[in-house]
């Protein structure tokens, strides 16, 4: 089982610092972690479509409309980090300004467990944490910048994995074993 102690010890030992028992123990570790780990989490989720946070769901129409410009306004849901498909809107705020009297939304959760992420996205976490708490963890500017190229890296790669998951399915379906340039292009950004 994953938890999110686990994930802030891999940051802590790809740091080669002291690894901790829990987010509020009284230690700069895991201070640092507890103060940086929600921060990191939200702005890797917001980062890329992750096949594991992604949620469907119908909203329903709020009871005031848009001063102007749309005639109708619906309410992100509360776990909503990045909105991912809808056609014909704009999102201003927490609310998703439309001309549809119906609103069917794909996006990326805020997922809390880390069991429910892919282990890919874990390990991303993992270095995207090391790379932040570097420099307060080790006071030194070089292993920050290798933090970061291994984050930089760690994101690539599990990007394009996400990215290119679900691609190879059967023919019948209308699906090939090749990667469009976009998928690509997207993956490694």
């Amino acid at each position: 089982m994953a938890s999110v102690v686990d994930i802030c010890n891999g940051a802590l030992n790809q740091l080669g610092a002291t690894t901790i028992l829990s987010l509020t123990e009284d230690s700069k570790n895991a201070r640092l972690c507890n103060a940086r780990y929600t921060q990191v989490r939200d702005g890797i989720f917001r980062s890329h479509p992750w096949n594991c946070l992604q949620k469907r769901t119908s909203l329903a129409k709020d009871a005031t409309a848009p001063a102007w410009g749309f005639t109708a306004q619906f309410t992100l849901p509360a776990d909503c980090l990045r909105l991912l498909y809808n056609s014909n809107y704009k999102v201003e705020g927490r609310k998703i300004l439309s001309n549809t009297s119906t609103m069917k939304i794909l996006y990326i959760s805020r997922v809390e467990d880390p069991n429910e992420y892919d282990e890919l996205l874990r390990e991303t976490l993992s270095s995207g944490l090391g790379a932040d708490i570097a420099y307060g963890v080790t006071s030194s500017n070089p292993v920050s910048e290798k933090m970061y190229t291994l984050f930089q890296e760690k994101l690539r790669d599990a990007r394009f994995v996400d990215s290119t998951e679900g691609q190879n399915n059967s023919p019948d379906l209308g699906m090939s074993d090749s990667i469009d340039a976009s998928t690509f292009i997207n993956a490694r950004f």
